[in-house]
C-alpha cells in the first residue's frame, strides 16, 4: 500500500474523476509515501500550515493505471506514483490528527 497526504478540499473537488494534485502537471508524478510515519512526517513538514483537515489516502499500487516508480529523496526512496490516482484504486481514507500547535500526531480511521 501507498499512502498520500492530501488537503480535504483537494480530495473532495471533484469526486466524479480521477485525483491529479498539482505536482501531476508539474513534476509528472503524484508523491507518496511508504508507511505511517514518512506520511505523518510530510503532513507536519510541507502540509503543516495547510488550514482545515489533512487526509491520507491508502493506495492499492496493483489498482493504479499509472506506473509506480520509487526515487530517491534526502537519501531515501518514495514511491511516486506517474499518473493519476483512480478513486478505485483508494482502499481508505485517513485523517490526520494535529496536537495544539499543529503538529501531525496521528492517523485516524475517517468515517
Amino acid at each position: 500500500m501507498l499512502l498520500h497526504v492530501v488537503p480535504l478540499a483537494d480530495w473532495s473537488a471533484d469526486p466524479t474523476a480521477p485525483y491529479a494534485p498539482a505536482s501531476l502537471a508539474a513534476e509528472g508524478f503524484v508523491h507518496c509515501s511508504a508507511d505511517e510515519p514518512a506520511a505523518l512526517a510530510i503532513a507536519d513538514g510541507p502540509y503543516r500550515a495547510v488550514p482545515g483537515p489533512l487526509l491520507v489516502l491508502v493506495i492499492d499500487e496493483s489498482l493504479l493505471g499509472g506506473e509506480v516508480r520509487w526515487e530517491g529523496s534526502a537519501g531515501r526512496l518514495f514511491p511516486h506514483v506517474y499518473g493519476p490516482i483512480e478513486r478505485a484504486a483508494v482502499t481508505a481514507v485517513l485523517e490526520v490528527r494535529r496536537d495544539a500547535d499543529g503538529r501531525a500526531r496521528e492517523l485516524t480511521p475517517r468515517p
